[in-house]
């Protein structure tokens, strides 16, 4: 399996996602709505999710190795840290992303 495209959408809120990810795998199948999520430990990758009963979520798709789990952080993580850095390149020096945006 070769993740042939990754597409990060940033989230501008002051909330816990961070980001919303769409990959392709082997230039064939899709997966949209992975979420990078800033938790109690740091950044992680949640997969896409439905709403199960009052509470409960339930992932809709998920790797189901942990081989191939580390290899979509990877792959998702490397993505997203090249569209922070293409956007801090963007931004004046002393802007504040926030301020720009109006």
């Amino acid at each position: 399996m070769v993740i042939t495209d990754v597409r990060v959408r940033r989230v501008n809120s002051d909330g816990k996602m961070k980001a919303v990810v769409s990959i392709t795998i082997d230039e064939s199948f899709v997966v949209h709505d992975i979420k990078i999520i800033d938790g109690l430990n740091g950044l992680f990758v949640a997969m896409p999710s439905r709403k199960v009963g009052d509470s409960d979520y339930r992932d809709i798709a998920h790797p189901i190795n942990s081989e191939t789990r580390a290899y979509l952080q990877e792959v998702i993580f490397e993505a997203y840290n090249k569209e922070l850095a293409a956007e801090a390149e963007e931004q004046p020096l002393g802007a504040d992303v926030e301020s720009t945006l109006f």
